[in-house]
């Protein structure tokens, strides 16, 4: 600060880059919030790209400062395409990544006309070009990944020491005592780490330079009564002495008052909370929340299994469905509501007529079902949400899994058994009472059964 109270760049500032996919993004957001909510005499700047602004600024305070850099051109990517739930079709993901590599230049036009070096730079891992950059500007780099510590570390383990070909689970080296993965379990990106051919693992390989591990350190998503145990092995993979992984979650509220306040002016196009008003006091728990994200592609068959299946279930659901083209094949009548679009899902979560929440494991959503105290039915589909499901429903036991078969479709009957599980009965791992205290989770996968209430430990932090 100035004598006259004057806000100057320099120490006082901390620019903040995410990644443009909203389940990387959104979180940044919320850090960008609480930094500005709890630290009055810092100076906060998001990076944005065009498309995305509008989108940023209405979650975030004024306080926050946005600053366009130009989405690159790279064709096939049709113009205008500046987020990853935007693309056309899956095959163009690749395209997005090199598009995004291309920022390199702007990024470093704009930390080269600011006029003092900022205090720290926090990027998203997929921006790995940010890391060489801020370096040379003699800026510290934090990275943001977007995961738990229990699925970086597994990630880094089995990229370091290759996993053979098994079907039996088999011990992660340098996790706790007891945490296995079967190979079903290992993330894609991961499995495909050495196939030269394939052009996302390639663009990491090739691009990454090992801003990661060589980063000043890694915040995370999460808390300590939830992943702990997995904040050393995680270290353990950085070369920057002192490299600190930060437990910062929930970052939704970390924000606190304003949280609550940006939440509340969250569009809610489909009525979805006045709907669910209607089942709060007559139905409390009665609804069954569905959701599988914004990345993952699911076919027009597995759509009509999961209706099929939520009917035949017997329980009233809200469900979220992305695709524009399916069309439902059963009417689901005026007890259940498949909506379009852009959903309050914090707000879904945390309200009294929900009682469970079938996901796809996505860590905010996990986070989210955590923290308003509602069981999952896990469904991952892409990356590390095999991971995050394992963590929640056999480190923590805060849920069931789904399980397809060997085609990777979900039929009916299982989602209809699943969902009955999961709703009609008093499941011990999933709704264990608020008496019982903060989460227990132990060393590892065994015995990890004993979900807790995770609001007392939340609370703590805030």
């Amino acid at each position: 600060m100035t004598s006259n109270g004057v806000l100057e760049y320099g120490r006082d500032h901390v620019v903040i880059f995410p990644y443009m996919a909203k389940g990387h993004t959104i979180p940044l957001l919320q850090f960008a919030t609480a930094l500005s909510v709890h630290h009055k005499n810092l100076h906060i700047t998001l990076l944005i790209t065009p498309a995305n602004r509008a989108f940023a600024r209405s979650r975030l305070p004024s306080s926050v400062e946005l600053v366009e850099l130009s989405f690159p051109s790279y064709p096939p990517l049709p113009a205008g395409v500046e987020s990853t739930d935007a693309l056309p079709c899956p095959s163009m993901y690749p395209a997005f990544l090199h598009a995004t590599a291309l920022l390199r230049d702007p990024f470093a036009a704009f930390l080269s006309l600011l006029p003092s070096r900022p205090l720290a730079l926090v990027s998203d891992f997929f921006l790995g070009f940010t890391h060489r950059v801020a370096a040379d500007a003699g800026v510290p780099r934090v990275v943001f990944h977007g995961m738990s510590c229990f699925a970086m570390a597994v990630c880094k383990a089995l990229i370091v020491n290759p996993p053979q070909p098994a079907g039996a689970a088999f011990r992660v080296p340098g996790m706790p005592e007891g945490v296995e993965i079967t190979v079903e379990e290992i993330p894609d990106m991961v499995a495909r780490f050495a196939d030269a051919d394939d052009p996302v693992t390639r663009f990491f390989v090739d691009n990454d330079d090992g801003s990661d591990v060589r980063s000043w350190g890694v915040l995370v998503n999460s808390f300590a009564a939830l992943d702990a145990d997995y904040v050393a092995p995680f270290e353990a993979f950085y070369y920057e002495p002192g490299a600190r992984g930060w437990l910062v979650g929930p970052l939704f509220l970390a924000a606190g008052d304003m949280t609550t306040e940006l939440i509340d002016k969250e569009l809610d196009p489909e009525g979805c909370l006045a709907w669910l008003d209607e089942r709060a006091y007559s139905q409390p728990g009665s609804v069954i929340y569905v959701s599988f994200g914004t990345q993952a592609h699911v076919s027009d068959a597995q759509l009509d299994e999961t209706l099929h299946g939520l009917v035949q279930s017997g329980h009233p659901f809200l469900w979220v469905v992305r695709s524009d083209t399916w069309s439902p094949p059963v009417d689901v009548g005026s007890s259940s509501r498949i909506v379009r679009g852009w959903v309050p899902q914090r707000s879904v979560l945390a309200h009294k007529a929900v009682g469970g929440f079938v996901s796809h494991c996505g860590w905010n959503s996990v986070m989210e079902s955590l923290v308003a105290g509602k069981p999952i039915l896990a469904w991952p589909m892409i990356a590390e949400q095999h991971l995050n499901a394992k963590h929640v429903v056999d480190i923590i036991g805060a849920g069931i899994r789904m399980v397809a078969k060997k085609d990777g479709v979900v039929e009916r009957t299982e989602i209809e058994e699943k969902v009955k599980m999961l709703m009609d009965t008093d499941v011990e791992v999933a709704k264990k009472s608020a008496d019982q205290g903060c989460l227990g989770a132990t060393n590892g996968g065994g015995g990890g059964k004993r979900w807790r209430n995770l609001t007392p430990c939340i609370a703590e932090a805030y």
